[in-house]
Parts: structure tokens; sequence; C-alpha cells
């Protein structure tokens, strides 16, 4: 029975019941099949039995039917009773058809005999049931086919892509490199259609030819203001200044045989083609832009951080909109960092990403929503436990919004009684979580020894998560939109250009959120290397015949899973997801386990019998027509995808760096302006800006501090407004700084780079420089590292806005600052210690735990030095203060080894104290 469509919250797109999108075509073609449906079944009885008689005549059931002649009256009878059995074996295909649509079965029944009349019945009422059914609950019916042999198992992998090309050589197509830019000074499509074309108005020509198109970087195009330097545009039969290349050459095989602009063409007679006036105007007013002339390796020098910087912004297009996803990835990201502090060897810093990888960690720090995933995850978890309490089974979702005003789930069926704080909408379809409800909600309690947990003002603890299969597919107008792998109760379709992108999205986000407990992920023909981000949650196959007897043999019911999770007993969720095609075979048993178990299963390939269809096209949107969903996808490109596996390899890598040496300073001055970064970020010896401006000055100021060799406009740009800036903004910016700071402050040298005066200096310089001077000067050494120490006030740039300075993903400070730190709190220690002085050691180490509290090596220096003061009540302090801190750490992880054994050595006894203090 349909059911009414959800009102619209907050004008964004909510799902109906019926399949989004029916055409007039749809409907006409329903009501016709319905008809001819009820002339097949009901008006061919009737005339048979009005006109012709019942199946069985009186003729057909003499005795002596076999032994006596057979006449016309006897053929006639057979005719009748062949005509019936051929109705009735319509009326049971149609049956079976219904059955099989209606209650979701997976692959309808195969009635014997019946290919042809089956394939009718399945025609006929797939139309009638698209016409009633309610899409949003029901199946979608296909067109059956004779059973095919079984195709050749085929995967799309990211270790080894395959690429059919056919190249027919006397076709050609001309193409125009986008060039790199020369000082502050960009291509664009008008530039582009001047010079090609001879007017610059024709560039929605050049446009339309590459709109949606794969570049080198794996970029499209999709905003006509918006190229990059490395483009391969196709470009109008009649362009000059072009490459003329095969039609099916692939781009990147272009950029590599044709790096540079093109040479202008001859003609016949050997005479050069001249652009039009116009276009020479323009080359002229592109000159005053320009650098003066430098020598080519110095060109390619100064211009490759520039390149490089526009070729990487592509990775914020895909990683920083995964927000959900990247604040995961962060969470995951940090727990292995920690585990490197554990290991770090005094004199060396943990290993930093480089490139790609350094990039992608930009890319998540700046799109990362930790207070989404935190109310996704907590909102869930107190619903659950609210209905456990009620002794009520939680519904089934089938999609969720996260906004910044709400979560919102869709559920079925309706319920306008959901538990406080969540709130009912549109009839029950909805239950809504506001956002600043959300933010009230009490954390979770994680404990290694155990205890009662703590309970919230309002609410009941969090409990078990009720729905971890929630995963997003991307994002509409007002925010990200999640489905329900486990409610689909049915295989999940994907298809399009794009679906291993889609499924390594998926799996990233499935692998790392927050709102699920224990969690199997089997990933089918492609991910291997993304056990590498979660080896306790994935694990990849080659075929879907390795895995499908195992799934089998471990189904369980949806609602016995649903009240384990919120009462205390979950068991494993588990998610399926093929890169491989499956056979007609594998597709069946499929299925048949996803209509029974509590799990998700997502496939490519043509699945005609799937609950649901995600399909991802060529510019990157997904639809599930059944649910009524069209957004931007949530995909996870090659390079992308590779780029993560960098990042999360390099923080399992323990061997650890060597930190660079410091620049001498010429004195010890105090400077005119100094930059504190060493604690709470603070500029000194300068006017305050209105506060609207300050934080983005203050970063600038930062970012230059910190690169003393110099930074081009473009590259600053890139670091401030990694989402793009106009130029005139950032211009104006700098503008606004350099007035600010005054002419002796801010200098551009002869290459374009902005600099500071040697005057504005950092505390950062400050604690290096001391700390150089002490390893010259034995006798000052320990107060020269006294005085580094004094100028760490709190951890490294406190109390930067959200959302800026993600640079420093990809720079070497975060890493420098707070290895160095820990070093110098380190050998002071020891110094204080071989002279006697222990309370003067655990004061060296307690300053540097303000800024490296990671750090496991400054906390055994901590116990070390507690333990020289021979008071073991405050060593018994220090211990349970750090098996508290490791306990509810946002990072997890518990206690270093290392750490343990020491803390066994020093206090034997600390178990017993902590069990004490756990259980009091």
């Amino acid at each position: 029975m349909p059911t009414r469509e959800p009102a619209r919250p907050h004008g964004r797109h909510v799902p109906a019941r019926t399949p989004a999108r029916r055409t007039t075509g749809d409907v006409l073609a329903g009501l016709a099949s319905l008809v001819v449906l009820v002339g097949l079944i009901g008006g061919v009885p009737y005339a048979l039995l009005t006109f012709v008689g019942p199946p069985l005549s009186s003729e057909l059931l003499r005795l002596d039917l076999i032994t006596s002649n057979v006449g016309p009256s006897t053929m006639l009878a057979l005719l009748v009773l062949l005509v019936w059995l051929a109705w009735f074996q319509l009326f049971v295909c149609v049956l079976v058809e219904v059955y099989a649509g209606v209650r979701r079965v997976g692959m309808p029944a195969r009635v014997p005999l019946s290919g042809g009349t089956q394939a009718l019945a399945n025609k006929l009422v797939s139309a009638v049931l698209l016409l009633f059914t309610a899409g949003a609950m029901v199946a979608p019916i296909a067109k059956l086919t004779p059973t095919p042999a079984a195709p050749p198992v085929t995967a799309v992998a990211y270790s080894a892509p395959i690429v059919e090309q056919t190249l027919e050589t006397h076709k050609t197509k001309k193409v125009y490199v986008v060039q790199p830019p020369h000082g502050r000074h960009h291509e664009s499509l008008w530039e582009i259609a001047e010079k090609c074309l001879g007017d610059g108005r024709r560039y929605p020509e050049i446009y339309r030819l590459n709109q949606a198109k794969e570049q080198p970087d794996g970029t499209r195009l999709r905003m006509a203001d918006l190229i990059r330097p490395g483009w391969v545009l196709d470009m109008p039969d009649d362009a000059r200044n072009v490459h003329i290349v095969p039609s099916g050459q692939p781009r990147e095989q272009t950029l590599r045989e044709h790096p540079g602009r093109a040479h202008v063409p001859h003609d016949s007679a050997g005479k050069e083609h001249t652009a039009p006036k116009k276009a020479e105007t323009q080359k002229k007013g592109e000159a005053k832009h320009r650098l003066p002339e430098q020598p080519q390796e110095e060109k390619r020098a100064d211009q490759e951080p520039i390149i490089q910087e526009a070729q990487r912004a592509d990775l914020f297009d895909y990683l920083a909109p995964a927000s959900l996803a990247a604040a995961g990835l962060l969470l995951v990201l940090a727990r292995r960092r920690r585990e490197q502090l554990w290991r770090r060897v005094f004199g060396r810093r943990i290993v930093r990403p480089r490139d790609d990888a350094a990039q992608a960690e930009v890319a998540l720090r700046l799109g990362g929503d930790a207070p989404g995933a935190r109310i996704l995850d907590l909102g869930l978890r107190v619903l659950g436990a609210e209905l456990a309490a009620q002794n009520r089974t939680p519904p089934t979702v089938y999609g969720a919004h996260l906004s910044a005003r709400s979560l919102d789930l869709w559920i079925h069926p309706p319920d306008d009684d959901p538990p406080d704080p969540w709130t009912a909408q549109d009839g029950g379809q909805v239950w809504r979580l506001p956002a600043h409800e959300g933010r009230l909600l009490p954390e979770r309690r994680i404990t290694e020894g155990g205890g009662d947990p703590p309970t919230g003002p309002r609410h009941a603890q969090p409990g078990g998560a009720p729905y971890p299969g929630l995963v997003s597919i991307g994002t509409d107008a007002s925010g990200r939109v999640l489905i329900d792998l486990e409610a689909a109760q049915g295989l999940i379709n994907v298809r399009g250009p794009q679906t291993t992108a889609a499924l390594a999205a998926i799996a990233v986000e499935l692998a790392t959120n927050r709102w699920s407990d224990r969690m199997r992920i089997t990933l089918v023909g492609f991910g291997e290397e993304l056990t590498v981000i979660a080896p306790d949650r994935i694990r990849a196959v080659g075929s879907l015949a390795e895995v499908l007897p195992e799934l089998e043999a471990t189904a369980a019911p949806r609602r016995e899973v649903l009240t384990g999770r919120v009462t205390g007993s979950p068991r494993s969720a588990h998610y399926l997801l093929s890169a491989v095609a499956p056979t007609h075979e594998e597709a069946r048993r499929l299925a048949l386990l996803a209509r029974k178990d509590t799990a998700g299963y997502v496939v490519t390939g043509e699945i005609p019998h799937a609950t649901w269809t995600l399909e991802i096209s060529e510019d990157g949107r997904a639809r599930i027509a059944e649910l009524g969903f069209e957004v931007e996808a949530q995909l996870l490109p090659r390079r992308h995808y590779r780029a993560l596996i960098d990042l999360f390899r390099t923080a399992g890598r323990l061997d650890g760096e060597a930190i660079p040496e410091a620049e001498p300073l010429e004195g010890l001055h105090p400077p005119a302006v100094e930059i504190r970064m060493l604690g709470p970020i603070e500029v000194a010896g300068l006017r305050p800006l209105e506060e609207g401006r300050m934080a983005l000055a203050t970063e600038l100021l930062v970012y230059l501090a910190t690169h003393p060799g110099g930074v081009h406009p473009v590259v600053l740009g890139g670091v401030l407004w990694p989402r793009g800036v106009q130029d005139m903004v950032r211009d104006a910016t700098i503008a606004r700084v350099a007035e600010w700071l005054g002419p002796e402050h801010l200098r551009t040298d002869e290459a374009g780079r902005l600099r500071l005066g040697p005057d504005v200096r950092t505390d950062w310089a400050l604690f290096r420089e001391l700390v150089r001077r002490s390893q010259g000067d034995p006798t000052a050494r320990a107060v020269l590292l006294e005085k580094a120490l004094g100028l760490v006030r709190g951890p490294l740039l406190t109390g930067r806005p959200p959302g800026r300075y993600a640079w420093l993903a990809a720079d070497d400070l975060e890493y420098d600052v707070a290895a160095a730190v820990a070093d110098v709190a380190h050998q002071l220690g020891e110094i204080r210690l071989a002279h006697g002085q222990p309370d003067a050691a655990v004061a060296a180490v307690r300053a540097a735990l303000l800024l490296a509290a990671d750090d496991e090596g400054l906390w055994r220096d901590l116990l070390r030095a507690t333990h020289a003061t021979g008071d073991d009540v405050r060593l018994r302090a220090v211990v349970e203060g750090l098996t508290r801190r490791a306990a509810t750490h946002p990072y997890g992880g518990g206690l270093a080894p290392e750490t343990e054994a020491l803390i066994e050595e020093l206090l034997p006894t600390w178990r017993i104290h902590v069990v004490r203090e756990s259980t009091a």
C-alpha cells in the first residue's frame, strides 16, 4: 500500500515512498500492462468457459478414447485443453513474479518450460508493480532472460588498471595544453579562445567540448572559470596554435608528448598563420604580469611549487567534501601517530608524509567534520539505549541526512513516538535530532578497569551502535546523505563509469566510522591495500566464490541482531563490497542470502533483481531511484586512493627522521615584531587589527615566518585559501598585511617571493637558537636549555580557528617542534638528575608536556624523575594520572608497552591501586 511522501524539511530533497521521476511513459505502460494482465488472467478463462467449455470436456473423459477413432470433436477438445494449459502456465508465471516482486525474495523462481512465457509475465508484472508499489521498500523487477553461461569474472582493481583503446590513425583532433602561470597571470578559457579561435566570446564552445571529461590529473572541468595547468582541452576544428593528435589518444599521452605550447602552424606555401591583432594585444598585456627574464633552469625552479600547487588542488575536490570519512580517517591516523611516538628515539622525529600523501592529509584536516561524526555516533547510540530501556526494537533506518541544523533518520514503518531527545516529523516517517540537542549528549566512557558509566544530565548513557551500516553516498545542497546498507534487505547494485571509486569511498568510511563497534568488511576484487588503514576490519579476496560459503553459514536474522546491538550482546556487523561482477548463480545465492541476513551486500555488474541501484554518472552524480536520492557522489578515485594508502603507510613507519638543523640567528636581541607559536598564538610589537581580519593576517605571518626562503603569492593563496580564492582577494589581503607590518618588515624579492624582514622573529626560532648554542657551551648548557623550555606555554599554535592551518599537515613544523621540545626536556632532565636535582628534572619534563603531551618518552622521563625524589605517594599520583589519561585518551590505545614495563619496575603494586581507583 503506498504511503504518502514526507514533507521536505529545510527545503532539501526527501525520499518519496514511490520511485522518483516516474515518467508519463511509465504510467501509461503500467496501465496498459494492467489491462493486458487482467485480460489474460481473467478474460481468457472467461472466454474459454463461455464459448468452448472447461479444460476437460466429456469427449476427453470417454473410457474408449485411446482405442476408438479420433474424430474432429476429439481434436477440438485436445486443442481446448492445450489452450487451458498454456493459460495455466502463464497464470503460474504471473503468481511467481508477483510474489518475487512484492515479497522481495531476490531472483524470481524459474517455472519449468516457461522461458518466453515467464519473460512476458515479468515485463507485465514489472510495469504494474512500478505503478502501484512503494519504491522505498519494494525490489524492482527486471527482465528475465534464459540462464546464460557463466561469464568470465572481471574486476576493477587499483593495482592493475586496464585501458582498452581503439586508435584510428586516420582520424585526428585538435587539442590545447593549458600552460603554467606566468607570475600572477593564469590562462583562462576566454584567453585560449581568443588566441586559438580569434574571439574570446567563443569560450563556451571549448567548455562544452570538455565539460566533465577526465583530465591527466584525474579532475574534470566543471566550471568555465576554473582550468588548471597540464589540462589537455579538445578544440573546435578551426582552432589555431594547437596540437594535432590522433582522435583516440589519451590525454596523459598527449601531455607527455606535447608538454609545451604548440608551434604556430604553416600553410602549404610555408607562410605562418598569424593570430588576430586582438590576440597580439592580449599577449602584450600578459607581458606586464610576467617576471623578468631568467635563465631557463631558474625559471623552472621558480615555477615548480606553483605548478605543483595547481596539480594537487584536485585532492581537495574529493577528500575534503567527504567530511565524515575524513573525520574517521583523521581519528585512525592520530592513533597511528600516537603509536609512532611511543617508539620515537632521541634526536629523531616521526616520519612525516610527503607529496600527495601530505596533501591528502591537508584535505582531510580541511574537510573533517568531527562534530558531525560525534552527533551521528552518540545520537544513534542514545536512540538505541532509550529504545532498549523501553523494550522496543529499533526501526529500520533506510536513510539519514546530516546537516548543520539536525540529524534526520528516514524510518520504516512510520512511528510518531521516538524516544527523547528525538522528535517525529512527517507523520513519524522522519525522526529528527536537532544539532543543539546532539551537542548536549554525554560522551561514552572509555575505561580499561571497568566501573559504572556516568549518566548524562538529560539522556541515557550511550550504548551499542544500532546502525553501523550507515554510510555516505554524497552531498546535497544542505548536507550529507547516508544510506543503511542493511536496510535494503537485498542486493545493492552499483553501476556507472566510477563504480570502484564509489566502492572505495564506501569501504573507507565504513572502516573508520565512529558509529560502529565490531565490524567486518570483505572487499572482492579490489582494495587489498586498504588493510593498511584498518587491518582489524578489512579483508580482501579475489572472488565471490571464496566467501559465499562462509557468508551463508554465518547469516543471522535482522530482528535478533538489532536487539542484540542495543541490549549489550551485539554480533559483528558484516558488509560485502564487490568490484567483481557475479555470475548468474552467485547473484542468485547472494540475493537469497541478503533476504535473510542482517548484512550489507554492494555489488557491481548488471544485477537486474537488486533492491536498490546506485547509479554513478560520468559527471559524478549518484542516484538511487528507489529511494528518491540524487546527490553529488562521494568518490575515491585512483590517485586519491593511492595518496591515502601512502599516508597510512607513512604513519606505520617506526624508523623516524633526523631533525633538520636550525639556521643560526645573528643575535638574541629583542625583535621589533615577535610571533609566538609555542602556546597560544600571539603577535607582539604591532597594533591590533580589527577582529575579523586578525586570524587570517596572523596565519599569513606564521607561514611566512616558518618559511624564511620566501613564498610566492600564488603559493601563499593556495595555503591560506585551499578551496580557492580570487586573485583580487588574495592580493588585497597581502597588501593589508604589508601595510600593517610596514615595508621594512615585509619585502618582495626579485623572483616575486614574499619574505619577512630580519626584525621579525618567532619564539620557535629563538628556541632553536638557544638549543644550538647550548651544544657548544657545556658550562651554560643547562641554563640555555632551561631558557628554551621557558618559551613553551602550551600546545603549538593554541587557539587557532577551526578549519585554518590545515597546511601544517604538509609542513615540518608540527613534527620538528614536538620532537625538539621533548628532546630538550629529556636532555635537561638527565642533566638535573646527574646533579642530584630530581625536582628540577620533574619541572623540565612537565614544561615539555605542555606542548608534547602525546610523547610517551616524556612520561617515562617523568616517572624516572618522580621516582628519584623518593616520594612514593607522588609517584603513585603520576601513575594514576597517566593511566586515567591513557584510558580516556580520544585516540585510544592505552599505555605503551615500554611505559607499562617501567611502571612495573618502579611501582610493582600499581595495578592494585588502579583497580581500587576504578571500582571506588
